[in-house]
């Protein structure tokens, strides 16, 4: 008898449609997985078989074929354990085919039949739910992340047996939904800047970054702040919105990667180390999973020490930073990753780390200084938008029992300079001045003349690229947004300028 069950599989982070096929016919018993199946799943007739017979159920002594349709996609993982095993019943007669009608099922088996938590819940649901599927049934251990998802029912059990009593007409309540933008999210991220002691520049400009999305490279000798600085820049950064929740929280589903909660609820920080691979930080891999870049969607990545990352892990970053997107290609597939991210980045001036310092004498040959910079590649440099000098702080500084200004009121006015920033752009798909494409700087990043004689002053006598250009004209205008100005004016310019001139004094 042939019985057919709904299940969905994941290609990158979008959840696409599997037909479960079982038929099963006189022959050697055993059973037979094709369709691309990858070892995960292929080792499902075995579970399947296990959890059957140890949940009570019936088992043919025949010859079971399953195909995942369609038969030419790679199939990988065990989410498929469960819609194997109801359609074995439905085959046997041991369901009937209108239970399993209009419903996806997703689920790996243990071999006592209980249902384990799979990846990818959040995403296979929104598939389905835009497929015009009525219904879901997954694991309980998904529940969470499944509450996020309205417009289809969708019901979780702890094992197989629950499963089948539901679909026989007992009752149960589906999971109860959840309206992202309603989660607590009082638990802010990062340290809180009220604990950086002096470094005022650099406060300020950790404070325009994050006001406009903008990249950002800290460089000074060590013990300044970089890093803590780094840290604190998630306790200023705005809240997420619903999208952006929902948008983040499929990335982190495939990756296995969600907590208890179920919903990213706050803006990501990742910080690999510079050992890490090439793949580890794009994505990759036979599963061509997300990378580090994309698991900083809609967060910060932090790279620290970045000379010390090799120059050829660090030149992949171009193409992701400037269009936000990465993707994966692999001989048997090609996926397509969202990686809009800030870059957050720190380094010393020089091997030893003291050029520039006011309390340790630096022991490099100018040589050695060009060496470790160009380490760095100018197109790179030219792709992140601010570069600051973090120096030494002083004793007074440091023993100073008063605390700064606390992240709180900071964030107050990029929260400010956002809510600008969103009006002037609407629904066009812009979400901060970083983002701004030519025709956006074209319509809001309008020069006076006094303003445009300080660009072309800095274009002459820096050698600016044209990109580099365009970064100066959109930290301006995120300059302007938390000065309350409609305008550009001469002063916002002098300001961003200056934070394009670090990395040509060091070259």
């Amino acid at each position: 008898m042939l019985a057919r069950v709904n299940s969905y599989g994941l290609g990158g982070i979008d959840g696409y449609a599997v037909s479960v096929e079982i038929d099963i016919n006189n022959g050697l018993p055993g059973i037979e997985i094709v369709g691309l199946p990858d070892t995960a799943t292929k080792e499902s007739k075995e579970r399947v078989r296990s959890a059957l017979k140890n949940s009570g159920f019936r088992l043919s002594p025949k010859r079971v074929t399953v195909n995942l349709a369609p038969a030419d996609t790679r199939k990988e993982g065990s989410a498929f354990d469960l819609p194997i095993a109801l359609g074995m019943l439905l085959a046997t007669e041991q369901l009937r085919p209108s239970d399993t009608e209009g419903t996806m099922f997703v689920g790996e088996l243990s071999l006592n039949g209980s249902l384990n938590k799979v990846n990818g819940v959040l995403p296979v649901l929104l598939a389905a739910k835009a497929d015009g599927l009525r219904r879901a049934v997954i694991p309980a251990a998904n529940a969470e992340e499944a509450s996020f998802v309205s417009g289809i029912e969708v019901y979780a059990f702890g094992d197989l047996r629950s499963v089948t009593d539901f679909l026989s007409a007992s009752a149960s309540s589906p999971v109860p939904v959840r309206d992202p933008s309603e989660v607590v999210r009082g638990r802010a991220g990062g340290e809180d800047l009220k604990y950086v002691k002096g470094q005022y520049a650099a406060r300020r400009a950790l404070e325009i970054a994050a006001a406009g999305g903008h990249n950002i490279l800290m460089i000074g000798p060590p013990g300044g702040g970089k890093t803590m600085l780094a840290k604190c820049l998630p306790s200023i950064l705005p809240d997420m919105t619903a999208e952006e929740m929902l948008e983040t929280t499929k990335i982190h589903s495939v990756a296995g990667l969600l907590g208890s909660d179920g919903i990213v609820c706050r803006r990501p920080f990742r910080s690999p180390h510079h050992t890490a691979s090439r793949i580890a930080l794009t994505g990759g891999g036979a599963s061509a999973r997300p990378g580090e870049i994309s698991l900083a969607h809609n967060g910060v990545l932090f790279l620290d020490e970045l000379p010390e990352y090799p120059r050829s892990t660090l030149e992949i970053l171009r193409q992701p930073v400037e269009d936000g997107r990465i993707t994966i290609s692999r001989a048997a597939r090609t996926v397509d990753y969202p990686a809009r991210f800030m870059l957050v980045a720190s380094m010393n001036p020089c091997p030893c780390g003291n050029y520039g310092s006011t309390v340790a004498e630096c022991t490099c040959t100018p040589s050695q200084i060009a060496r470790y910079i160009s380490r760095l590649s100018g197109p790179l440099l030219d792709r992140i938008d601010m570069h600051i000098e973090v120096g030494n702080v002083t004793y007074d500084e440091l023993s100073s029992r008063e605390d700064a200004e606390d992240s709180a009121s900071v964030k107050a006015r990029v929260d400010d300079a956002r809510t600008v920033q969103r009006a002037r752009f609407g629904e066009s798909g812009v979400h901060c001045n970083a983002q701004m494409s030519s025709a956006d700087m074209k319509n809001f990043c309008a020069t006076d003349a006094e303003s445009e004689k300080l660009l072309r002053s800095a274009f002459m006598r820096l050698g600016l690229s044209a990109r580099a250009y365009g970064r100066v004209l959109k930290v301006a205008r995120t300059i302007a947004d938390l000065d309350h100005s409609e305008r550009i004016c001469k002063k916002h310019v002098a300001e961003a300028v200056q934070y394009r001139s670090l990395d040509r004094s060091l070259r």
